[in-house]
């Protein structure tokens, strides 16, 4: 009952624990591949601080400040959206709260941590003196790694799945897997659905839903998302490019992936995930445009030599070469470059 399938991939993982007790304490494994998406982000985003040649102690100062922020940002989103889960009829206050900030079954909402994130790195930029933009491509690659790797961490807790499937990267999961209440919390919340139940596979003597592994697929939909901004940083015309290409990349893959999902947070009739993707990815492309536009409209120096150098830290300096010459009265052409980076 502790294993988990592909059948239709030949792939059978007999026993897949939810964690495991160091003495007397039981750390999820959930937990632990967030913790460690968190450490990978970091050192990713370090190596390419240095890469541009940024101070490494700025990053290890944001990531510090940024951790518990997101993760408390995550699981309040995740709150909100799900209430009556905690609050219900009969159960008292404390025990309401235990809940709520009891996250090693899960319970985080992506967005409400990158939202918390946003928030923390606006104002340690502001209080450090750092271009946010700037900040926000060094660190998108790591972000990005951090999320592949937590998407795994549903996998250990069988959850974030889709709906029914019997296509050949069907995901088989036991229904002897969870206990009767949460089985039937999960069918009362539509997350295990009829047709799920009605089309049950039995697979190694086990009966087992088949639903879509979701998590996978949005995991393998950022890992070719990373590889882009991998090739792509060098190429980068303004600060903040990438992770405005991060943003909208995110965004439609997490549209697409959502309308597979069963246990999508709502509001109303839609899904909250797909309203916000959406949302994502028409700031984000405006933003590219607005810029793109902006820079191909800077004069070239047909009027004197404008230099505009671009150091390795990928800050862009303006030089103001201001000729001014008397000759008979007049005064020479202003040839001050304008300022190419994006703010």
């Amino acid at each position: 009952m502790n294993g988990i399938y592909f059948p239709g991939l030949g792939i059978s993982f007999d026993n897949v624990p939810k964690g495991f007790h160091i003495g007397s304490f039981f750390l999820p494994l959930y937990a632990v591949v967030i913790t460690t998406g968190f450490i990978l982000a970091y050192f990713v985003s370090l190596k390419e601080a240095k890469r541009t040649g940024q101070d490494d102690e700025t990053y290890l100062d944001f990531f510090i400040a940024m951790v518990l922020p997101s993760i408390i940002g995550a699981r309040i989103y995740y709150i909100i959206f799900n209430l009556d889960r905690f609050v219900a009829d009969g159960k008292s206050f404390g025990q309401t709260l235990l809940d709520m900030v009891n996250i090693r079954n899960g319970g985080l909402g992506i967005y409400g941590g990158l939202i918390v994130g946003t928030i923390t790195a606006l104002i340690f930029c502001r209080v450090k003196k750092v271009r946010l933009p700037l900040l926000a491509d060094t660190v998108t690659m790591g972000v990005l790694i951090g999320q592949i790797l937590g998407r795994w961490g549903n996998f250990f807790n069988r959850e974030c799945f889709g709906a029914y499937t019997s296509s050949v990267f069907r995901m088989a999961i036991p229904e002897g897997y969870y206990n009767t209440s949460f089985y039937n919390e999960m069918v009362r919340d539509g997350i295990i659905t009829s047709q799920m139940q009605a089309n049950t596979e039995m697979v190694n003597g086990v009966s087992c839903i088949t639903v879509h592994p979701t998590f996978i697929y949005e995991g393998l939909w950022n890992l070719m998302l990373l590889v882009i901004i991998f090739f792509y940083r060098k190429h980068k015309k303004f600060d903040g490019e990438l992770a405005m290409l991060y943003v909208a990349g995110y965004g439609v893959g997490r549209f697409i992936v959502e309308a597979l999902r069963t246990d999508s947070l709502m509001i109303g009739s839609f899904k909250i995930s797909q309203v916000v993707a959406i949302l994502c990815i028409i700031i984000a492309v405006a933003v590219i445009i607005y810029n793109r536009v902006r820079i191909s409209r800077i004069p070239v120096s047909n009027v004197g030599k404008a230099a505009i150098s671009h150091d390795e830290s990928g800050k862009e300096m303006e030089k103001n070469t201001t000729i001014q010459e008397k000759n008979g009265g007049e005064v020479g052409k202003d040839t001050t470059s304008q300022e190419k980076s994006y703010k």
